[in-house]
């Protein structure tokens, strides 16, 4: 096999051939003059000065040098130990014994230096630590309904009482103010534990505490308690001690599935943390040391335990400075937190509520929903606690009288649906189903149900707000309550070019409820004792198209208006909500100023005040003596005419009941002077959504009008909150 050929000796196998070029290695390679780098002129310098100072530094060192080097040479490990015999001769001297320390220590040192320089603090915190629950609070400031994955809620520490931080400062880390956020006792009392696998210590400092529950996990581990001092250490170091005691109440776990110390006030004493008192606090602060043993309310061992721990944390205030000795002698009696309960969940009909009021404080202060679902939120609502109950109770006790199984042709998915609305707008009560977390379907804010004749008032007040003048033949009169109208039976719709044909080629015929055939009514009366005839008349007379416009000034929303034809007069094929029936007939209540309804007064986050968009404001809908005029046709309503059965319940009540051609729903919406409230019942599929009829439900004899269930209902409710 042929050798390759390198042009030398073997001695000189390896070295670089020469270029084609120039034959000489290229600059900057070994092999050649063009290897060598040129120094830096810095680095020259550097060099030069270095130089200068080398004799002199010598002279310095050189007598310390003389006095350690003996040192050394004899700290010099020389093992085994020459001069000694049997096991002696292995034995350390206490020179070595000393120098090994010395460089186990100086190994510790740099360790511990070389892990806090690359320790950083994490980014992320647990995910609890973030996410909050949003508060919702009836009228009155109660807790109504919280919602979210974490019951948590963030609060400044300037909104915690002094008192109360002094408490959990006595029980937990009196030195917190002072220390460098560790506890080398403590530390040293968790490694035991680690090392023996007794129960876990106390000790950690407040900073490690809150490292702990932010950043790691609960592993007992030697690994975790090391990391968590470095963090602490490094946490205490970049940030004020203040923001580190507000962060570590706001995470902290305090039983009864609550996070941080609002949360906790909330849960034990149905209050925000700011109105807690110091021996509330101190309470509170016992939770600290184990939610499950200090919790009272789970046994009477705990209840011990809790006083025991509460009167020690008073004490412990007093010698720490943070209570003196007169005010610690007032708080003699155990602060008896209330006992768990449920009230908090968005179930049964607080889960309704909630969908309301969070729908309007999204849109009112135009928060994003991926904001929203990431918690803090306080949403305070317009909603009253007792009228709510009491509403809630009055349809229940409705609801007793259907019986599927006994009667599945006429009982069976029969549903009722109820608001209430103060004059000003506020919502104060809605019932909307049976329970939210089984049925979503809010059965009062709906748009499936035609409202009937109970929309024929506001046809009646648009003919008075327009002033329309009625023609027949030579006859020019403008409408007033006390323009006669054909109210009998089958009377022909008449248009000013003649009768009104549908498009089947049918002359349309009003009806009367049960075929009855009034005479010569006023429109005043027509609306009292809801005859039908005057009022598709009437509708045609002023105009489909202002009678649309005039009701969408007092509220309803024009997606729930139904086509303009004859019938429209009548809400056949129109279907606002209740609670929009409710704030439109609060119109003729307030003297013609409509305010849209709405649920939210006010939100706020982690106390802060969130923005919203200015409440509803009353607008004229119409003039007040049209309101003035419809009113007394809806007393007379109450008083003599549909809803009679009404006034029994509240004097001076203005109502009117509303009914469907097919008895497919059955209305009543009335006015006091505190409330307009609305009441439908209905029977309907939530899989179809079409309207079944009412005729026989909960056993009433045919011809009942499904109505009066809804005024049976208004009457309990309005005697259980006048």
């Amino acid at each position: 096999m042929a050798r390759h050929d390198t042009g030398g000796t073997g001695r000189s196998r390896g070295r670089r051939i020469p270029s084609e070029a120039g034959g000489a290695p290229s600059p900057g390679r070994r092999g050649g003059a063009g290897s060598r780098r040129r120094p830096r002129a810095g680095a020259g310098r550097l060099r030069a000065r270095l130089g200068a100072l080398a004799p002199g530094l010598a002279r310095v060192l050189a007598p310390a040098a003389a006095r350690v080097r003996p040192l050394l040479r004899r700290m010099r490990p020389a093992y085994p130990r020459p001069g000694r015999s049997g096991w002696r001769r292995w034995i350390p001297s206490w020179r070595q014994w000393l120098g090994a320390c010395l460089y186990l220590c100086t190994g510790l040192v740099g360790f511990v230096g070389i892990a806090y320089a690359t320790t950083d603090i994490p980014d992320d915190l647990n995910s609890f630590a973030t996410q909050q629950d949003n508060i919702y609070y009836w009228a009155d400031g109660s807790t109504m309904a919280r919602t979210g994955w974490v019951s948590r809620q963030e609060m400044p520490l300037d909104k915690v009482p002094p008192k109360v931080q002094g408490a959990v400062l006595a029980a937990e880390n009196a030195s917190f103010y002072t220390d460098p956020g560790v506890s080398p006792s403590g530390f040293m009392r968790a490694v035991r534990a680690a090392l023996t696998g007794g129960e876990t210590q106390g000790g950690s400092t407040i900073t490690q505490q809150y490292v702990k529950n932010a950043y790691l996990n609960q592993d007992r581990t030697l690994s975790r308690k090391f990391t968590e001092i470095l963090l602490a250490l490094k946490l205490d170091n970049q940030t004020g001690k203040k923001q580190i005691l507000q962060d570590y109440l706001n995470t902290s776990w305090f039983g009864r599935g609550t996070y941080g110390i609002q949360r906790a006030s909330q849960a034990y004493y149905g209050k925000d943390v700011s109105k807690l008192n110091a021996s509330e606090g101190a309470f509170l602060a016992s939770l600290l040391k184990g939610a499950g043993l200090y919790d009272p309310a789970l046994g009477p061992e705990n209840h011990k335990r809790a006083v025991e721990r509460w009167s020690w944390i008073l004490d412990r205030m007093v010698d720490t400075g943070q209570l003196t000795a007169a005010e610690r002698a007032t708080y003699t009696q155990f602060p008896e937190p209330s006992g768990p309960g449920t009230a908090g969940t968005p179930g049964a009909q607080n889960g309704y509520l909630v969908e309301l009021a969070k729908a309007y404080a999204i849109k009112a202060g135009h928060i994003k929903d991926s904001d929203f679902d990431l918690g803090g939120y306080q949403i305070y609502t317009t909603f009253d606690q007792s009228r709510m109950a009491a509403l809630t109770d009055a349809v229940q006790k409705a609801q007793k009288d259907f019986d599927p199984e006994k009667r599945p042709a006429t009982d069976t998915h029969a549903k009722i649906g109820a608001a209430s609305v103060a004059p000003d707008g506020r919502l104060l009560a809605v019932y909307g189903g049976p329970d939210y977390l089984k049925q979503g379907f809010n059965q009062a804010n709906s748009t499936t149900i035609p409202v009937g004749t109970a929309f024929t008032p506001l046809v009646y007040a648009a003919a008075l707000e327009e002033g329309v003048v009625r023609t027949r033949g030579k006859d020019r009169t403008p409408v007033s309550p006390t323009t006669v109208y054909d109210g009998n039976d089958q009377v022909t719709v008449q248009t000013p070019e003649g009768p009104y044909w549908d498009r089947s080629g049918k002359v349309v015929k009003g009806r009367n409820d049960g075929n009855k055939s009034w005479g010569q009514v006023t429109l005043q009366q027509a609306v009292a004792n809801s005859v039908n005839t005057p009022m598709l008349q009437l509708g045609l007379d002023v105009g489909l198209d202002r009678v649309e416009t005039f009701a969408e000034g007092a509220g309803l929303l024009p997606s729930s208006l139904g086509t303009r034809i004859p019938t429209f007069s009548l809400g056949e094929n129109s279907k606002p909500s209740a609670i929009r029936m409710a704030g439109a007939y609060a119109a003729f209540a307030a003297d013609g100023m409509h305010t849209d309804p709405y649920s939210v007064r006010s939100v706020s986050r982690n106390g802060a005040a969130v923005p919203l968009e200015a409440a509803p404001k009353p607008v004229r809908a119409m003039s007040a003596k049209t309101a003035r005029s419809v009113t007394e046709a809806l007393r007379g309503a109450v008083t003599d005419g549909s809803a009679k059965t009404a006034a029994k319940a509240h004097p001076g009540a203005a109502g009117k009941t509303g009914t469907t051609a097919a008895n497919t729903a059955g209305w009543f919406v009335a006015n006091t002077e505190k409330e307009s409230t609305a009441v439908v019942v209905y029977r309907m599929a939530l899989t179809d959504l079409i309207a079944q009829p009412l005729t026989g439900l909960g056993g009433d004899a045919p011809g009942t009008p499904g109505s009066e269930r809804a005024v049976q209902v208004w009457a309990d409710y309005i005697r259980a909150v006048k």
